[in-house]
């Protein structure tokens, strides 16, 4: 079982900006803006599936 070096590092920077745009999120939540808040939910919702590609990409290379 060898691994892409370059798909682990895709998907560890995926993951960097999924917990970026979480903080983001909340602490525009506490700033009571409520649009920018909102924008940064969605795109931590389409973080998601870009990882989930990446993800079977990598799995169907072994």
């Amino acid at each position: 079982m060898k691994h892409n070096v370059r798909g682990i590092i895709l998907l560890a920077l995926v993951l960097l900006g999924s917990i970026i745009c979480t903080q983001y999120t909340v602490n525009m939540y506490f700033a009571e803006r409520y649009e920018v808040s909102v924008m940064l939910s969605v795109v931590n919702l389409l973080l998601f599936p870009l990882a989930y590609m990446i993800y079977r990409r990598e799995r169907g290379r072994e």
